[in-house]
């Protein structure tokens, strides 16, 4: 039977989505680190067992801590060896733990080690590893690597808090040197790299710490930087994106602006809307910050397409179908369209008159596909009608996704996102939000997403968090009596803090 695992990103989304629902990391370590004691008391005897305990000064030092206090109660013997000075200890819920040992220094040795020098002769039958945790990237540096060093050449029993320090917990690198283990005890799943690197892993235990699997199933706002790319000194013009949207008529304008203007938001660099001539100029003068691309007639139209191509091939995202409306010409054209991007393979998204128009022509896509109908859109698209139970109604989503090979973004009082595996939550948003325009800029935060990198499970989840949170927050500043543009202004609020939507969802308890 093959062992579950969850990534380092993946679960310090699950830890931060955990704490906006109630699960605070202060429990979590509490937990993980009284499982870690247990595991070594249901082993040892404490009368016959002195145990050190090697913490770093994150969340797995945290964990370390927890242990040393429930050990110490059990009667074990216990001294924690610090790697760097209390100052260092800059993870709240590991400070509150280090706070926590402090009057039991008569009871427990305690030593800083700042400096490799500083290294105590240690005495001990078992070694604890709390160092370093999962998501260790790059090699080792003193005195975390000496201590490894260290904790490898005692003759103990040696056990690793959640990872082995100096292992990649994704992909299971020895980045360095790293703790060979007799016992690695994880938390929640196993990760990918304790398989990958078994020397060093040794037995391994998977203790449970509160985490409702639920959890995995609900958007919150861990799942933003999951979806975001991280903008480093180098970046250039292009390096976050270029998002085309093909959108408008000669008597829509509103919408394909509202996506590009929320797709800049995001953070794409370059955002170009395809509009009609009259519409693009409208689009235009709407802002500066607005690129327009103007096609001849008054709708799109098969004739369009030859002077869009050298963009559709430029864009690394692209949005169709706000505001195009529905004229036959323009049905025939979305199509060849969808096809045109398939050769490509440019993550494509299609919502509004696109996903009309795509319920006509409905196959598995050859791209990366996303899908945002609302109910009615999505009865269009598939023929069916959608259930009321919440459980039954993720599975229909879960079908059609797996059906047209996409991700569906099903729009409602809760959305449901599923890429045809796995299935998401989103509890995000108000009835405020049933003015029009709102889905327009949730298609342009996705498409921002997409365009910047983001797959597109990870942008659709991210994208309904960040646009109902937005809708969150203008609710609480003005009422229901909001306009799409109101939600403009809010997503880098939300997404330069996603957890600060976590004061507007307590006050809607």
């Amino acid at each position: 039977m093959e062992i579950e695992t969850i990534t380092s990103p993946e679960m310090r989304a699950l830890e931060i989505n955990a704490e906006y629902y109630g699960v605070s990391r202060l429990q979590l370590m509490e937990t993980a680190g009284r499982n870690v004691a247990h595991e070594i008391a249901s082993r040892f005897k404490p009368k016959n067992t002195r145990v050190a305990i090697f913490c770093g000064s994150g969340g797995n030092g945290g964990d370390g801590f927890v242990a040393a206090r429930h050990l110490t109660c059990l009667g074990f013997e216990v001294e924690v060896i610090l790697a760097g000075k209390t100052s260092n200890i800059s993870d709240e819920s590991a400070n509150s733990n280090w706070l926590a040992l402090q009057p039991l220094r008569n009871t427990l040795i305690i030593s800083e080690v700042y400096d490799s020098k500083l290294i105590p002769d240690v005495a001990a039958e078992v070694a604890v590893d709390a160092l370093l945790g999962v998501g260790l990237k790059g090699k080792l540096r003193p005195p975390i690597l000496q201590l490894v060093e260290k904790i490898n050449e005692m003759e103990v029993f040696r056990i690793a808090v959640d990872v082995p320090t100096g292992i990649n917990s994704d992909s299971g690198e020895v980045l360095g040197n790293a703790v060979k283990a007799d016992l690695t005890v994880t938390f929640y799943k196993a990760k990918p790299g304790h398989a990958k690197a078994r020397e060093y892993t040794g037995e391994l235990v998977v203790r449970d710490i509160g985490l409702p699997p639920e959890f995995e199933r609900f958007a919150g706002p861990g799942d933003v930087p999951l979806a975001v790319k991280p903008r480093l000194p180098e970046a250039h013009k292009g390096t976050f994106g270029r998002l085309l949207v093909v959108g408008g008529s000669n008597v829509f304008s509103g919408a394909p602006a509202l996506v590009a203007m929320a797709a800049l938001r995001v953070g794409a660099d370059l955002v170009s809307v395809a509009a009609p001539e009259k519409t693009a100029y409208a689009i235009s003068s709407m802002s500066p910050a607005l690129i327009t691309i103007k096609m001849k007639g008054k709708h799109l139209s098969y004739n369009n397409l030859s002077n869009l191509k050298e963009h559709l091939e430029s864009a690394t995202a692209i949005v169709v179908g706000p505001g195009l409306g529905l004229h036959s010409e323009t049905k025939d054209a979305i199509r060849e369209l969808v096809e045109m991007v398939e050769k490509t393979g440019t993550p494509l998204l299609l919502d509004a008159d696109g996903l009309k128009a795509f319920a006509e022509f409905k196959r598995k896509a050859e791209l990366p596909l996303v899908l945002t109908p609302h109910v009615r859109e999505y009865e269009i698209l598939t023929g069916r009608k959608l259930p009321n139970e919440s459980e039954e109604r993720a599975e229909e989503v879960q079908r059609a996704a797996r059906k047209f090979g996409a991700t569906v973004l099903l729009k409602g009082p809760v959305d449901v996102i599923s890429n045809g595996v796995e299935i998401k939550f989103n509890f995000t948003g108000n009835p405020g939000m049933t003015v029009g325009g709102t889905g327009d800029v949730l298609s342009g935060v996705v498409g921002g997403l997409l365009a910047m990198g983001a797959d597109t499970f990870r942008a659709a989840v991210a994208g309904a968090f960040i646009n109902g949170a937005a809708g969150d927050f203008v609710r609480a500043e003005k009422g229901y009596h909001m306009l799409p543009t109101d939600l403009l202004e809010w997503i880098p609020h939300v997404m330069g803090d996603p957890m600060s939507h976590l004061e507007v969802r307590r006050n809607q308890f």
